[in-house]
């Protein structure tokens, strides 16, 4: 692990007492150890990255960061901590440890390392709902059960357990890296009303390449997304587009505005497609909103329950989609399935709406503006048919080749 060390981060005019107690626990497995004191009371610090080092990595420098008021501060140290991480290239491992405070404070600069750096945060907030902390990253979080505010019985259990795991993963992943897999990684997108196009994809791709499924839930296109702002992602196959159904209208699996933005700022060769733009989801049925009460709702399962577009939305999705499709570079193939965007997308079946379909095909392009690298393809075929997959894999084939 030469070159590169574990880093032990937080507010260490504070949790000092834990936070060396931790790095010295790491220092045992004979790892070398980073601590970054994140403090903004000014007081003096040991750590080999004291708090000035950090808060000169803020945009407006480090007098943005010691304000004299905390709240502002611990804000402008976050954003610091964040840029700092950032520019890091010698990160074996990442703990923190603290309350929700300290758990805010280290979270963002953990989510800016890659996927696959250990990332560990101990903290008073994590048997609850981790979502704001974790995002789309591969952060641990491990109940302190007691405050972390000194050591005693129950905490000096926790934390060397913390320790320990943390200093497992930084010399695993060291010797694993030798060992990696060299065929070069995708990412496909899939629900389960796409499944068995994906399913076919995987099947025909798997020899050549590494293929990543993620679930189109909101979060699974975010941890794609930020793989492929990673450099981790040779390519992508964005087959199931849904996440963008539940952020325009208030589905709970919704993507953020930034869906589709790194597939613009990296140019990765990228396939896509329609995959259940035909559905907005919610839970339980009691969770519809009351003004979508009388659209036509399927109960996928007691907890979850989706709700058919309409033909304006489709058209609202088509241009929505379209506008980001017009800000990729790299080579782009959209392929419009004519026959159905699901497998609810059917005749006699629940979602069966060639209106609603129309509108949102027509809508793209209206609004794509084709070039030789951006192509909007229609396929005489639904999303699951054999036709269809063999249409994207001809395309993909063919984008991947010029690469």
């Amino acid at each position: 692990m030469s070159g590169s060390s574990v880093y032990v981060v937080g507010t260490f005019d504070t949790k000092g007492t834990e936070l060396n107690f931790v790095a010295d626990l790491i220092r045992v497995h004979g790892l070398d150890v980073t601590r970054v004191d994140l403090s903004t009371s000014g007081k003096e610090s040991e750590a080999e990255v004291r708090p000035g080092a950090v808060a000169a990595f803020h945009p407006l420098g480090a007098d943005a960061v010691f304000t004299g008021d905390r709240g502002s501060a611990v804000g402008a140290m976050t954003q610091a901590f964040a840029h700092f991480i950032a520019g890091r290239d010698d990160v074996a491992g990442m703990i923190g440890l603290g309350g929700s405070g300290g758990t805010a404070l280290v979270a963002p600069a953990m989510r800016e390392l890659r996927i696959g750096t250990p990332k560990l945060i101990v903290s008073t907030v994590a048997s609850g709902n981790v979502a704001a902390y974790v995002g789309p990253s591969d952060i641990t979080m491990m109940h302190s059960v007691t405050d972390v505010a000194g050591l005693n019985r129950i905490s000096r259990v926790v934390l060397s357990n913390a320790a320990n795991a943390m200093a497992g993963m930084a010399r695993g992943r060291a010797e694993a890296a030798a060992d990696t897999d060299d065929k070069p990684a995708l990412g496909l997108t899939m629900f389960g009303v796409t499944t068995p196009c994906v399913n076919q994809l995987v099947a025909a791709l798997s020899p050549d390449y590494d293929c990543l499924v993620f679930h189109a839930t909101g979060i699974g296109g975010q941890s794609m997304e930020k793989l492929v702002d990673s450099g981790l992602i040779a390519g992508v196959l964005d087959v199931t587009t849904t996440e963008v159904c539940d952020l325009l209208f208030g589905g709970v699996l919704a993507a953020t505005q930034d869906r589709f933005g790194a597939i613009a700022r990296t140019k990765v060769p990228y396939v896509g497609s329609c995959g259940a733009l035909d559905m907005v989801n919610f839970g339980a049925l009691d969770s519809v909103p009351e003004r979508y009460r009388g659209r036509n709702l399927y109960a996928h399962n007691p907890q979850v329950t989706l709700m058919r577009t309409t033909p304006s939305e489709n058209a609202q999705m088509g241009r929505w989609i379209g506008e980001k499709l017009n800000q990729c570079e790299g080579e782009v193939r959209f392929l419009i399935p004519e026959g159905g965007v699901s497998l609810l997308d059917a005749p006699n079946l629940a979602f069966h709406d060639p209106e609603a379909d129309a509108a949102l095909f027509a809508a793209l392009e209206a609004t794509v503006k084709v070039t030789p690298q951006r192509q909007l393809i229609r396929v005489p075929a639904a999303v699951n048919d054999p036709a269809f997959v063999a249409a994207l894999l001809t395309h993909f084939n063919d984008i991947m080749g010029e690469q």
